[in-house]
């Protein structure tokens, strides 16, 4: 899991026992099977069969066998593979090394925050309309809850979720709608909670006081 925007680490765990020298390896990262993302060819670096979006977006620690991809974006989510290959004579080489790895790109969501959607006040036997939004985060979230809290007691319901996605960034913007005939109690909070995937745990808004 890398943040949007930093720096992925891509270790490639080759243990190199037989102390090979690296004049003799040729060593490629490739993403979904079919995109070179670096290659090191006996000792060079090679740029020629380099998928565009990864030019100059790379660099490898020989010592760590460690690719890093700079700048990681959304659309760098996938499954990479490093392979190294040793040079048996000069026509020939051979496979000594495989491992693959997956990146998950995450991008944090704004806090929540709530919206009265009524005009005018709110009469006793009236409704409240009420909205809660977050915006530009990654991946899309579970759900989003509504917390209704009055004296020590507190009622919670899972709302419908409008989810949008930007084009461009490809972050997602959520909001939720909740209408409940306006409290009869003397004071209420209500707060509006949401879960995000990946074990990223909740984001929770500023509770409104009715």
């Amino acid at each position: 899991k890398a943040f949007l925007h930093h720096t992925v680490h891509l270790s490639c765990p080759f243990p190199n026992s037989q102390k090979i020298d690296i004049n003799n390896l040729i060593i490629f990262w490739q993403k979904d099977t079919n995109k070179v993302v670096h290659e090191v060819y006996y000792g060079q670096e090679k740029h020629e069969n380099l998928s565009p979006e990864y030019i100059n977006r790379t660099k490898v620690d020989m010592g760590k066998w460690t690719l890093q991809l700079l700048n990681a974006g959304v659309e760098d989510e996938g499954r990479y593979q490093c392979i190294i290959m040793q040079k048996i004579t000069e026509r020939s080489t051979e496979v000594i090394h495989k491992s693959e790895c997956s990146l998950h790109i995450i991008a944090n969501y704004s806090q929540p925050e709530i919206a009265e959607l009524h005009s005018g006040e709110l009469k006793p036997n009236g409704y409240l309309n009420l909205s809660c939004s977050s915006s530009g985060g990654y991946p899309e979230p579970k759900e989003m809850t509504w917390l209704i809290s009055h004296a020590n007691t507190t009622h919670s319901s899972t709302a419908h979720m409008d989810i949008s996605q930007d084009a461009v960034t490809k972050l997602y913007n959520v909001t939720s709608k909740l209408n409940i005939p306006v409290p009869s109690k003397s004071h209420t909070n209500i707060s509006c909670l949401l879960h995000l995937r990946e074990q990223l745990g909740s984001l929770v808004s500023v509770p409104l006081g009715i």
